[in-house]
Parts: structure tokens; C-alpha cells; sequence
């Protein structure tokens, strides 16, 4: 007799490979093992008439055998003739055969097949079918129930997932199972033993389409348990975190004041909106984890501006921290540019620094004199000692791992306040899932006076007329970015590489500066390319997606993007944005290839229909999937056993509902339900 506890290894017939093998996919004991669901199911709960049965469909049938061949074509091949009563036939195809199974099919003999219907020169066929010699004895392919198709890992096959998660759902009959519904008001859905067994093998009169489309109640009662399971894993974080005390900042007006003099523009409501309630969350004695989202060009430094001048009012220092050097430059420009004349003193730390430029920096970082210290990786080292940091910025937050924000976050003074931005927009129902122990402020409006850019569609054909508008462009002193997808040629990719383009636009384009930067180049090279096309000193930048996050250009007013078909919608919407930035209307071309696939038409014709990042973010989301856009370091929720955020968005409400009582359950329950659904291995995610 078996218990749900009991480890997989204690199951007949499974062994320490294939105990490897389903710990890597997170099944270590026999309750896992129910929650190992189906991917799809197949209908042998009844015989099926050839004259019923369609191309593509599968079907099971009882035929009898008329004649058995063996063909030498190209590939040996053993062909079994069959047919009904009324002299339909059917042919079974064998590529994979040996004498013994050709020696099995007799004349006369009665054989049920279950497989895909195809079509060949002879009329309807199945290749490789599943089947049983009925004259034989052997056992029936007919079922009650329909029959689960597992997803497999390794070379483990169907029958042996299929005998062990059955000898689960056996001993669910006589176990308990924590079932934390149950007692919840408003419960209409069925308990968890009846969803598991119903997932597990469906009566034939269940909604088969309900099923397909992942709406049966069964279904949805465990994709809002996953659900929880996740965001309560999230909420307990957030709690824990709100139980921590951190540094009481009094509010203060006074540089915020003399900042805002100073502007020379107008803050947007959404702006406001978010200074503020980043300063509500300041003024209380728990620490801040806010997550600061807009759209490219929405104006998200000035935020975190303020932000810093309430951690010096306090005298605190505040870290800033950024993915890329490139982007670390920007950072410090734009800082510097507001804090500088009202008085406060700005660091830097970057991986390039020379000993003595470096020796510099961490001295004022140590004594306290540098009050705003802006860097990348560099920060995370131990050589850097902070004399009282209290609030940690931290901007483009995919981009970094747990560790290296807790590396940062233990040089703080009691635990920092954090405050993580993004430029990619994310959707409302991701938001909710993926970062349910943060709280969100979004910067949902631009600045006045931006002109939408305008984007254009064209096939790579017409680059001379593309190479005619940039003419046009660099007389009206105004720069361009192109943007290649590849640093060499790629046969295999069919992309132009930027240094083809480079020098085809140095050909077509005499007399103007045209100058290439990618990825490969080292540092000290790529700042210096970045801060003369800041400067006007370039007129045309020729980039990898190198520059996707790069420094504000507000003469660049065209955009040109080659292979725009391969790069993501999230992707292009960040190139896009590098421009727009300044007073004159803007252009945007995405250059392609034809043929455009049906994903690639639908990507680019979103992005000549709107500006706007959260329509663009959930267009992603729908097309790519969560874990695409979380980044690679995020992928607790892309990784569910059921759920999908795309497809169960409408769901979320109750999952907040619900993982709200689940909170007040004792710890012992809610570890449980965690544990169900998040194995040990993937219970942290890089938001904590």
C-alpha cells in the first residue's frame, strides 16, 4: 500500500535514471506525480466506421486482415490490408518491422487499430498505428474513459507514465489530500480528488471542447489553485518583507521645490501620481519594493530624481543601478544635469575605470561625500563600502539575478528602500502574476508636447528610397539610427550585417559621417561612438539592437530597423522609442524580407497602428508568452503545470480573492499548497 509521500523511487519498476528524469521536471514523490497532467486526450471510447472517418482525425477501428505485403522501396516497408463488413478498406504502413511482426498479421484475423487517419494513393492509411490482434487474445483497445497523452521527459515512454500516475490516482482514493477550498464561502468548484480524476480520464460525455480549450471546471479549479500557489509564494514574500524594518524617511519639500523650479516643464498627473506614492511608501518604517513601469519616453528618471532628493533630505545615499555602461553614462548625464546645481554630489563606478579614477570613487562612496552613486555590475563588488545607503534604484530589473540584487541590497544601512524600473510596459494580468510582491506605479501618459512616430512598413527592395530620405533627414540637421540585427553575414539568417550596411551607406552617402557600433566592440570604443552622436558630431549611427537602451538623442528623428521581422514586438517598440525625443516629428521604417510569416505581418502591423506600449506589451505577451518578456532570470511563471497567463487572464481576479483567505490559514497549509505546485528548486524568484 502506498501513500501519497511516498517517493517515486519506491514504485515498481521505476529506477534511479527515470527517479532523475522526473525530479528534473519536479516529481519527487507520488502526489506530484497527479499533478502531472495531460497535454491532450484520445477518444477510444468507441469504434469508428470508415465511412465516418475524416483525414487527420484519430480513430479507432475493428477491422479484419485481407493480405499482408512486404514492399523494397526506397525504405523497406510491410503493408497490412484491411476491411469491414461492407468491403471499406483500410492500410496499416510499416516502416520500423521485423519477421516476427510481419509472422503476427494473419489473414482473417480480427485487429483493432487506434491511430491518425491519413490519405495515400489507395485510399485511407495509418502509419505506425497502436493495435491489438483481438483473434489472438490480446487485450481490447476499447476504454471508458478517454485516454491522457503525458508530456514525456527523457526517453521515459507513455505506458510507464501512464501504470505510475495511475497507481497515484489509485492511492488518492484511500489518502488525504489537502484540499484548502473546501471550506472557503462562494466555493462552487469541485473538490480537488474529483478535478484530479475527471483531468485524469475523462467520461467520454465530458465537454471534449470545454476540455480543449482549457474552460472545464476541473481545469479551472487547478489553474486558480497553481495560481494561488504562485501568488501566495509572493505575497508571503511581500509580508516578510513588509514585517522587516527599514529607515523612516521624513518627507521634505525643500529640494523637491528647488527642483521643480528649476525644470523649466510641467510634471504629468502620471508622474506626480507616482512621486507620490513612492513617497508614501518612504515615510513608513517597512522597507520599499516598488516597481516604476512606463512607456519608453514617459519621463521615469525625473521620478527616480525625486525619490533620491528624499533620501539625501534624510541623508542617505542612494545607489542607482543600470545593466549597461552605455546606459550608466546616460544615467549619470541625466542626474548629474538635475542634482548637480542644487548642490549634490554624484559617483561613478564602472567596470572600465582606471585604478586611480576608481580608488577616487570609493573613497567618496565610503566617507559619505558622494550622496548619489550611479554604476552597473561594478557595485555589486565587495571593494564597495557605502557610509549609509538607504534607498537602491535599480533600472531595467530583468536584466538582473536575485543575487545581485541582494549582493547590493546588504551594503545598505538596515534594509534600503528599492525602487526597480522598467521601459517595457507590462501587462496588467503578468503584473499581477509574476509581480504580486511588488507594488506598481505606472507612468501611463507622455510628456506634452511629443509627436507620435510615425512607422512605416517597406521590403528591404527599396533601400535606395530609404537611403533618399536620410539624405532629406541630414540636410534638415537631424541624425538617423539603422539598426542590424547581426554584426556578419549569416547565410542561414538571410540578414544584412552591419558591417555590409556600414559600408554600403558610406558608398551611397558620401559626404556624411556614418559610423558603426555593436556589441563586440569594448567599452571605452562604444562611449566614445554614444556621446558624439549625442553630440551631433555622427549623422548616422549604424547599431546592432546594441542600442536598445542607449543615450537620449533628441535630434534623432528617423529610425530605420533591417530584418524587422525577426526581433520581437517588445524589442522593436524599445528601438523604436530611441527616437521622438525632441520637438521635430519623427520616423520609424522597419525594413523587411518577404516573405513575412503570418506572426510577422500581425507584429508589424500592430506597430504602425498605435504608440502605445501596453497595447504593444499585451500583443506580446499573447504572441510570445510571459517568459519571453520576464527574461530568462524570471521563470517561475512561465513554468506552470497548467496555468497560462495568457489564456486564464479572466481568472485573476478570483485567484486574488482566494489568495487572500489562503493567507490566513495556518503556515504548515500554506507551505503545502506552495509545495504542490513549486517545487523546492523553483519557490524563489528573482524579485525578492
Amino acid at each position: 500500500m502506498h501513500n501519497l509521500s511516498d517517493p517515486i523511487i519506491s514504485l515498481n519498476g521505476l529506477g534511479p535514471k527515470a527517479q532523475d528524469k522526473l525530479n528534473n521536471i519536479g516529481i519527487y514523490n507520488l502526489e506530484h506525480l497527479l499533478f502531472h497532467l495531460p497535454l491532450r486526450y484520445q477518444n477510444k471510447t468507441k469504434f469508428t466506421s470508415l465511412d465516418d472517418a475524416q483525414v487527420g482525425a484519430e480513430i479507432l477501428v475493428q477491422l479484419t486482415i485481407d493480405r499482408i505485403e512486404e514492399v523494397a522501396t526506397r525504405q523497406r516497408q510491410l503493408l497490412c490490408y484491411l476491411s469491414d463488413e461492407n468491403n471499406r478498406t483500410l492500410l496499416l504502413r510499416f516502416f520500423h518491422f521485423n519477421q516476427y511482426h510481419k509472422q503476427q498479421f494473419v489473414r482473417g484475423d480480427i485487429i483493432q487499430c487506434f491511430g491518425e487517419i491519413k490519405i495515400g494513393r489507395e485510399g485511407l492509411e495509418m502509419h505506425h498505428p497502436e493495435y491489438r490482434l483481438i483473434s489472438k487474445g490480446q487485450a481490447n483497445l476499447l476504454e471508458t474513459t478517454l485516454s491522457p497523452v503525458y508530456p514525456l521527459t527523457g526517453n521515459l515512454h507513455q505506458a510507464q507514465l501512464k501504470k505510475w500516475i495511475n497507481i497515484a490516482l489509485e492511492t488518492l482514493k484511500n489518502s488525504p489530500l489537502g484540499d484548502n477550498f473546501e471550506n472557503l464561502e462562494k466555493n462552487s468548484m469541485p473538490t480537488l480528488k474529483q478535478a484530479l480524476e475527471t483531468l485524469h480520464h475523462p467520461k467520454e460525455e465530458e465537454n471534449l471542447e470545454q476540455i480543449a480549450e482549457f474552460k472545464h471546471i476541473s481545469q479551472q479549479r487547478l489553474i486558480i489553485e497553481e495560481l494561488c500557489a504562485h501568488q501566495l509564494s509572493l505575497l508571503k514574500l511581500k509580508n516578510e518583507r513588509k514585517s522587516k524594518i527599514s529607515n523612516i524617511f521624513k518627507i521634505s519639500k525643500s529640494l523637491s521645490k528647488r527642483l521643480s523650479e528649476n525644470l523649466g516643464f510641467k510634471l504629468t498627473n502620471a508622474q506626480q501620481r507616482s512621486i507620490n506614492e513612492i513617497n508614501t511608501d518612504l515615510a513608513l518604517n517597512h522597507p520599499m519594493l516598488r516597481l516604476l513601469q512606463g512607456d519608453v519616453g514617459s519621463g521615469k528618471t525625473i521620478v527616480a530624481v525625486f525619490a533620491c532628493l528624499q533620501a539625501i533630505e534624510n541623508d542617505f545615499q542612494t545607489a542607482i543601478m543600470a545593466p549597461t555602461e552605455i546606459l550608466a553614462n546616460q544615467h549619470l548625464h541625466g542626474f548629474s544635469n538635475y542634482l548637480e546645481p542644487l548642490g549634490v554630489k554624484v559617483a561613478f563606478l564602472t567596470g572600465s575605470q582606471n585604478t586611480t579614477e576608481r580608488a577616487e570613487q570609493l573613497d567618496a562612496i565610503r566617507s559619505g561625500k558622494a550622496q548619489v552613486v550611479i554604476g552597473t555590475h561594478a557595485l555589486f563588488q565587495e571593494s564597495v563600502k557605502f557610509n549609509k545607503l538607504g534607498l537602491v534604484v535599480i533600472d531595467e530589473q530583468h536584466k538582473f539575478g536575485v543575487h545581485q540584487r541582494l549582493s547590493l541590497v546588504q551594503k545598505a544601512h538596515n534594509t534600503p528602500h528599492q525602487l526597480v524600473m522598467t521601459a517595457t510596459p507590462i501587462p496588467r494580468s503578468l503584473t499581477m502574476s509574476a509581480y504580486a510582491d511588488l507594488d506598481t506605479s505606472i507612468i501611463d501618459e507622455l510628456p506634452p508636447g511629443r509627436t507620435p512616430i510615425k512607422t512605416i512598413a517597406l521590403s528591404s527592395d527599396r533601400k535606395d528610397e530609404v537611403v533618399q530620405k536620410i539624405k532629406q533627414v541630414c540636410q534638415d540637421s537631424n541624425q538617423v539610427y539603422w539598426v542590424c540585427t547581426l554584426i556578419e553575414e549569416s547565410e542561414v539568417l538571410r540578414a544584412e550585417s552591419a558591417t555590409k550596411t556600414h559600408q554600403y551607406l558610406q558608398e551611397n552617402l558620401p559626404g556624411l559621417s556614418i559610423v558603426l557600433i555593436h556589441g563586440r566592440m569594448n567599452k571605452d570604443e562604444k562611449s566614445k561612438i554614444m556621446y558624439k552622436f549625442a553630440n551631433g558630431e555622427i549623422n548616422v549611427l549604424v547599431a546592432t539592437t546594441v542600442i536598445e537602451v542607449g543615450v537620449n538623442v533628441p535630434n534623432a528623428s528617423l529610425m530605420v530597423i533591417e530584418n524587422s521581422e525577426r526581433l520581437g514586438l517588445a524589442q522593436l517598440h524599445q528601438l523604436r522609442g530611441r527616437v521622438g525625443r525632441g520637438a521635430d516629428a519623427s520616423i520609424c521604417i522597419l525594413m523587411y524580407q518577404s516573405p513575412l510569416s503570418a506572426n510577422a505581418t500581425e507584429r508589424i502591423d500592430i506597430l504602425r497602428q498605435t504608440n502605445d506600449g501596453f497595447v504593444i506589451a499585451n500583443k506580446d505577451l499573447e504572441l510570445r508568452g510571459p517568459g519571453e518578456i520576464l527574461g530568462t532570470k524570471q521563470t517561475g511563471i512561465a513554468d506552470m503545470k497548467i496555468a497560462n497567463i495568457v489564456r486564464d487572464g479572466y481568472l485573476l481576479k478570483q485567484v486574488r480573492f482566494y489568495s487572500e483567505q489562503f493567507l490566513q490559514l495556518d503556515e504548515g497549509k500554506q507551505y503545502a499548497l506552495i509545495m504542490r505546485w513549486i517545487t523546492a528548486d523553483k519557490s524563489q524568484y528573482a524579485n525578492t
